[in-house]
């Protein structure tokens, strides 16, 4: 029960600095903060310490960001999957079978993507455009 917890928590942290990463505010910072390092490696004359420490940082931001965003979008990606097959199951004229679709085999999803292309395929071939021009000097 205590290593769920801990999931969760890790979880909020996550999100947390996905949303405080995501912020204007946060860039800027890190671009300011970025031009000061370039400006004081400048007058130091570009210590290769210092360059191997900033670029080891980085690189472990730059990792740690990866996941961030990954475990935030499977985060946003799941939820929007199950409002979409909440609106399947809501509707009476909708295919049930499509939830949950993303679980299916490659060939079901190709086999769906073909019907779902030939029904539109055949709604534009029965469907009959009305032209109307468009006069505005005559009134009706």
């Amino acid at each position: 029960m205590e290593r769920h917890t801990s999931f969760k928590r890790v979880s909020r942290v996550l999100h947390w600095i996905g949303d405080f990463t995501s912020r204007s505010g946060t860039t800027l910072a890190v671009v300011i903060v970025l031009i000061i390092f370039a400006i004081i490696l400048g007058v130091n004359g570009f210590p290769e310490t210092w360059q191997t420490r900033f670029s080891t940082i980085v690189s472990g931001f730059t990792l740690v960001m990866l996941f961030v965003i990954q475990h935030t979008q499977a985060r946003h990606q799941k939820v929007l999957q199950l409002k979409l097959d909440e609106l399947i199951r809501a509707s009476p004229e909708a295919d049930d079978l499509v939830v949950h679709l993303e679980d299916a085999p490659d060939e079901e999803l190709i086999e769906r993507e073909r019907e779902q292309v030939a029904h539109h395929e055949s709604l534009r071939d029965d469907a009959e455009l009305e032209i109307i021009e468009f006069n505005p000097s005559k009134k009706p």
